[in-house]
């Protein structure tokens, strides 16, 4: 009988660089032509270098984790919305106000209280998570959220655990997913290890993101995780879960209605291509319906409970939704709870009243208000032309997706689909970019997705993104993190300000002329725009003067990002009769 010794084997460790993947380049390396060597293509591949071939995912992994929460934490060091800024005070309170008020007034009356200030007006996921850190931070100290007495409290150590509820929320949704859906899209687009964790790098730094959830002060990262848990469901094979993700990501913010067209049109591609499947189809019908009865019934129960207590509800408004819709409703009937309360909830959380636009944001009808005031039309005409707008921007990728509901044209159709919504619909905050630039990030994960012609589109987008957020960060004190993080974003990425690597002549999968010319422009108008906004003060009788000059170049700039991820998108699908990077990997393996 053979010894354990004998008997056991020691487990081959997998080596990043050899094997059947060895031959790929997705734009990590340079090779020097006259000395035949091979070099880092851009910063952040230098920097991983030492790790490339030898060292385990599961050590460089934590490493990454801890260097990305410590910009994370550091930029909650500086200012936030609303920082000593009455009379609101800004996203901060607001957050605040709804932990206060989850914890401290009954079910029924969440939707309805005191709307003049911070009024809850997200799903009702939003309001569960508002509860849950009301509750926690309430066992910490009481007075934080005291409702009556609490407004516009500015307590250091309130501070402290705001913050850290967005850095946890973080590491519990939002990397935990973008770990997850790297690992099976890079694995999918025939990526190796050490290529995506350059690209998860790449993610969890963006600027735009860091600076709006861990500065300014908002939760965007437990939805947008929850898009990304969506898209990994679908790359893994899962629609059932996807459709749970995605529905979570809707009852947490509204904005995921962005993706919203994208994704269904993927699941019912994969109904009916190749062949009809009505046992999937009805799969994703009723894992759809309840999720959504899942995450309404915490809510309509507990409205339930509150009628069952006796709390009146007499004295609410009637929602100008049931108003509108003129339809008998006897207040005495056992339903008419119900009825009202989701009535106020869809009323608060499709804010049409609000307006086309609140602050400037650089999308097509800010920018056209600028020349032509749009305030003048009536409000059902200006939301029936976003809505046609809006249709017809979103239409050519989802037909496209629809055709080829393949894996591998999620980022991109999500990116598309998510940038004609920034571009062209109603009520759009600046804050919005942040979702179509998440999906068009990824795309650095992808096959190619590190060569210049992919990465210097993807942090155009980016760089242009934060710049466009700039009067925004610049009113909550977030100058020096938004530099800070801004340029050491495009230094590791090898793009401008900080580095030309990605235009260089003769790179491998370099960009056109025309193109560089346009990117350059581009961030000429970026730089040129900060010297001049820092150091020449606008026209009296013009304040806004360099606002909307960022509106403007920003604007332009969305535009042609929606078009470059239309058209690779185009040619990624084949309808073009280009063939695919897959189709040629099939060919040589």
């Amino acid at each position: 009988m053979a010894s354990p010794q004998q008997s056991h084997k020691p487990r081959r460790r997998r080596k990043i660089e050899e094997g059947s993947l060895a031959h790929i380049t997705h734009g990590t390396i340079d090779v020097d032509l006259n000395s035949n060597t091979r070099k880092p293509a851009f910063p952040l591949v230098a920097f991983l270098w030492p790790a490339k071939g030898t060292v385990s995912q599961w050590v460089t992994l934590p490493l990454i984790l801890m260097v990305v929460g410590l910009f994370r934490w550091t930029t909650g060091f500086w200012g936030y919305s609303g920082h000593q800024s009455p009379p609101m005070y800004g996203d901060f309170e607001a957050q605040r106000h709804w932990m206060e008020l989850t914890t401290r007034l009954p079910i029924s009356q969440w939707y309805f209280y005191d709307l003049e200030w911070w009024g809850l007006d997200y799903p009702p996921l939003t309001a569960y998570h508002s509860w849950l850190l009301g509750v926690l931070g309430t066992r910490i100290e009481p007075e934080w959220f005291a409702l009556f007495t609490s407004r516009g409290i500015d307590d250091p150590s309130l501070k402290v655990y705001m913050r850290a509820t967005v850095f946890v929320s973080d590491y519990l949704v939002y990397i935990p997913a973008a770990v997850i859906f790297l690992r099976r899209y890079s694995r999918l687009q025939g990526v190796n290890v050490w290529e995506a964790s350059i690209a998860l790098v790449a993610i969890l730094m963006q600027p735009a993101t860091i600076l709006i959830d861990h500065g300014h002060f908002q939760y965007n990262t437990v939805m947008l995780g929850l898009v990304l848990a969506s898209m990994s469901s679908m790359i893994a094979g899962r629609p059932l879960w996807s459709c749970v993700f995605f529905v979570g990501a809707l009852g947490f913010k509204q904005m995921a209605l962005f993706y919203a067209p994208a994704v269904f049109v993927y699941l019912l591609g994969i109904c009916i291509v190749p062949r009809i499947n009505p046992a999937r189809f009805i799969g994703i019908a009723i894992s759809t319906v309840l999720s959504f009865a899942i995450l309404f019934a915490p809510f309509l129960l507990g409205v339930a409970y509150d009628t069952y207590r006796g709390i009146q509800i007499e004295d609410l408004p009637i929602p100008p939704l049931l108003a509108t819709l003129s339809i008998p409703l006897d207040e005495k009937a056992w339903y008419y709870p119900t009825v009202l309360q989701l009535a106020q909830s869809i009323h608060r959380i499709f804010p049409f009243a609000r307006g086309l636009f609140e602050d400037k944001v650089a999308n097509v009808w800010c920018a056209i208000h600028t020349f032509h005031k749009l305030h003048k039309y009536s409000s059902v005409l200006v939301q029936r032309a976003a809505l046609l707008a809006t249709t017809a921007a979103i239409t050519p990728p989802c037909l496209v997706l629809l055709l080829k509901p393949r894996k591998e044209l999620l980022p991109l159709a999500l990116a598309a689909t998510s940038w004609g919504f920034f571009l062209c619909s109603y009520q759009v905050h600046e804050k919005n970019v942040l979702l179509p630039l998440l999906p068009m990030t990824v795309l650095l994960s992808g096959a190619g997705g590190l060569l210049p012609s992919i990465r210097a589109w993807v942090g155009l987008a980016n760089l242009l993104g934060v710049w466009t957020m700039f009067p925004l960060l610049k009113r909550d004190e977030l100058r020096v993190p938004y530099f800070v993080l801004s340029l050491l974003w495009a230094y590791l990425l090898g793009l401008p300000p900080v580095s030309l690597s990605a235009y260089y002549e003769g790179t491998s999968g370099g960009l056109s002329l025309p193109t560089k010319i346009l990117h350059l422009n581009f961030y000429l108008a970026m730089i040129g725009w900060h010297v001049i906004e820092a150091f020449v003060p606008p026209p009296s009788n013009k304040p806004d003067l360099w606002i909307v000059a960022n509106v403007l170049v920003g604007a332009a700039g969305f535009g042609v990002c929606y078009l470059w991820c239309l058209w690779a998108l185009l040619t990624k699908s084949g309808l073009l009769g280009s063939k695919t990077v897959e189709t040629e990997r099939e060919k040589t393996q």
